[in-house]
């Protein structure tokens, strides 16, 4: 028997011996929450994998587990994994759904459909970016095709010639809707003329085509060809997830006939026939995988449980040791935008492994001119104007940030950001936590917030508030040239994603800014002008307006110390508490809506650990709860201005 043949007969044998063993485990409760099998489909994992190295990038989906053993993941870390333990390859974390081991290239499993069609063309990306030969593949089944996920990914993918195959495990019911209801194109190979790429079909129960098919596409990858979509028709034997009912969508006689078509069994018989291997081979193999599982199991139920003490490790990366930021002396000044234009630039020079996507922002600069004159120093690869796909080029951000580059996704206006809201809350954000810290996700994602110029309600949005909800996910907004290049700079060298939001209003302002590289650390307020009867807390736009409304009050015999807390998530509530000690009063302007904001953040904070310093009720002052209109006399009635912040800090100081 040749190497080859061992190794695919002993994957297939080695998923459905550990798949029938989980679904007894499940059955006994020793697997705590859903547990996706793979009974059936072997053959496709198999064959692929058999053509991949260990640097090579696997992106799956909840039905991940023969893919993770294919591509090499030991049985005894997929068994403790499912059963909740802490040498789990995601150390208990995941489960069924979520398998890490990046260590062989075994990127992530997913629960949502989807992501890992951008994860696998991102890491595409960050390959040719970086000049590599390695290779990723996305496993996907059929309901996946019928989402904008599959759509953007291929179509990107296709564009930029990215070295990624897209397996579609075609098992024909997504949960249980037939694929042959859900789709007007059931023909998935097909779709691959559409996207610029071969697109070809093969019998997903055959490992020998499979291998085949995979191998030619494997080599076009590595030879710089692009990519390939395969539709692999195969069949799930076992329910959608061990529990569910089976025979509703269904029935027996099917599911039997389909088991007749065994994977295992088909390529079992044929290398029998033709005499590529003994019987007494192939049973050793058997033999050897059943010990082997059994071991797993037993091992896995011993193992120890995770420690609760780690249950909040790794959620952002361990922070790094940087100067102490200089401060905004010296006679220079710039504007805001040429301030982190001077960042990007230093920090793509420095760093290689950089690089843009958005809209308009090669050779054009940007809307706002966020990459004007880059486009000619460093190029297409790393200037990359993108198509309008804002899920696409942002899942494709993740994918590129867990394989070795760091992008920076331009939103232009940051409304735009939410067409991606699934790509960074489901995966971006969670993706070191998953990963016990294994993957980092050095991701950049900026863009213009605020009202003024009519934008009216699809270009006005401030989004920090819902942003900074979420685990794993920095968000700042400057409000000066100085904090923009100190916080784009720290963002640029950070592991961790940072939303960086940019005030509109402000894009024009000037200020004093060194002339060399430096950071400033999130979760660093700066007091903007000390004072001692009220504290005014002004979130990015507002904080211009609440100098101005100080300034107004100090004509009055007012003293108000005006802090800029320059990141939302952290949010540096010790400066601000340390200030009401001194002052007993405070007021929080935000542009932003009020419900559920950062303001009720900061009174909540207030009252709590402040509440014996306070000496009137925290106020706060926010824009109206309604979408941004779009004629000036509507704008200005939906907005902060300055005078309304100084109306209110005369109001709190006569309380």
């Amino acid at each position: 028997m040749t190497p080859d043949a061992s190794r695919l007969y002993r994957t297939m044998t080695l998923i459905r011996t550990a798949e029938e063993q989980l679904a007894r485990s499940h059955a006994k409760g020793l697997v705590h929450g859903a547990c996706h099998t793979y009974v059936g489909q072997e053959a496709v994992a198999a064959g692929v994998c058999l053509h991949l190295q260990p640097d090579d990038a696997v992106f799956s989906t909840h039905r991940g587990h023969g893919h993770a053993l294919a591509k090499g993941l030991p049985v005894g870390e997929l068994f403790a994994e499912l059963f909740g333990r802490a040498t789990g390859c995601s150390r208990g974390r995941g489960g069924s759904m979520h398998l890490f081991a990046p260590e062989i290239g075994m990127m992530g499993t997913s629960g949502i459909v989807g992501p890992c069609i951008l994860q696998a063309a991102g890491a595409g990306y960050s390959f040719k970016l970086l000049r590599t030969s390695r290779v990723a593949v996305a496993f996907f089944g059929d309901g996946a095709v019928n989402n904008g996920a599959f759509h953007e990914g291929l179509n990107l993918a296709g564009i930029w010639n990215l070295p990624v195959l897209f397996v579609c495990e075609n098992n024909q019911f997504a949960t249980e809707v037939p694929f042959s209801y859900s789709a007007a194109n059931p023909d998935v190979a097909a779709r691959g003329a559409i996207y610029k790429m071969p697109g070809i079909g093969v019998d997903g129960n055959d490992a020998a085509a499979v291998a085949q098919v995979a191998g030619e596409a494997v080599r076009r990858a590595r030879a710089g060809e692009g990519p390939t979509l395969i539709e692999c028709r195969t069949y799930r034997t076992r329910p959608h997830s061990e529990g569910m009912g089976d025979y509703t969508y269904r029935t027996r006689e099917d599911v039997a006939a389909w088991r007749e078509r065994c994977p295992i069994k088909r390529y079992r018989t044929a290398l029998l026939q033709a005499d590529a291997a003994a019987e007494g081979d192939l049973k050793a193999i058997d033999t050897e995988v059943q010990a082997l599982v059994d071991q797993a199991a037993a091992d896995a139920a011993r193992a120890p449980w995770p420690d609760a003490a780690q249950a909040l490790t790794h959620v952002h990366a361990p922070p790094r040791d940087i100067p102490p930021e200089p401060g905004p002396g010296g006679s220079r000044e710039i504007g805001y935008t040429a301030a982190t234009l001077e960042a990007l630039d230093s920090e793509m020079a420095a760093n290689p492994a950089i690089f843009v996507f958005g809209e308009g922002i090669g050779k054009r600069g940007g809307n706002f001119g966020t990459t004007a004159g880059l486009f000619d120093k460093y190029g297409p690869e790393r200037l990359r104007d993108t198509p309008i796909a804002e899920r696409g080029f942002v899942g494709m951000g993740g994918g590129s940030a867990m394989t070795g580059a760091r992008p920076v996704i331009d939103f232009m206006f940051i409304d735009f950001i939410n067409d991606a809201f699934g790509e960074i809350v489901n995966q971006i954000a969670k993706m070191q936590y998953m990963s016990s810290g294994r993957l980092k996700m050095p991701i950049l994602l900026r863009g213009v917030v605020g009202i003024g110029h009519s934008a009216a309600t699809h270009h006005s949005g401030s989004y920090h508030a819902i942003y900074s909800h979420l685990p794993g996910l920095r968000v700042v907004m400057p409000s000066t040239p100085y904090d923009a290049k100190g916080l784009i700079t720290h963002a640029l060298r950070s592991d961790d994603p940072v939303l960086f939001l940019e005030p509109r209003e402000l894009l024009a302002a000037k200020g004093p800014v060194p002339v060399e590289s430096y950071e400033i650390p999130f979760g660093k307020a700066r007091i903007r002008r000390e004072g001692r009867d009220a504290t005014l807390v002004a979130i990015g736009p507002m904080v211009p307006r609440a100098l101005e409304a100080a300034e107004a009050l100090a004509a009055e015999n007012a003293s108000i110390e005006v802090i800029d807390p320059r990141s939302i998530s952290p949010l540096d509530t010790a400066t601000i508490l340390n200030s009401l000690r001194k002052t007993g009063r405070l007021l929080i302007a935000d542009e932003a809506f009020a419900p559920c904001g950062i303001g009720a953040e900061i009174a909540a904070a207030a009252a709590d650990a402040g509440f014996n310093h306070l000496d009137a009720p925290v106020r706060r002052l926010n824009g109206a709860f309604a979408p941004a209109p779009y004629s000036p006399t509507l704008e200005a009635a939906v907005t902060v201005s300055a005078e309304a912040i100084a109306q209110a800090l005369r109001d709190l100081l006569q309380e």
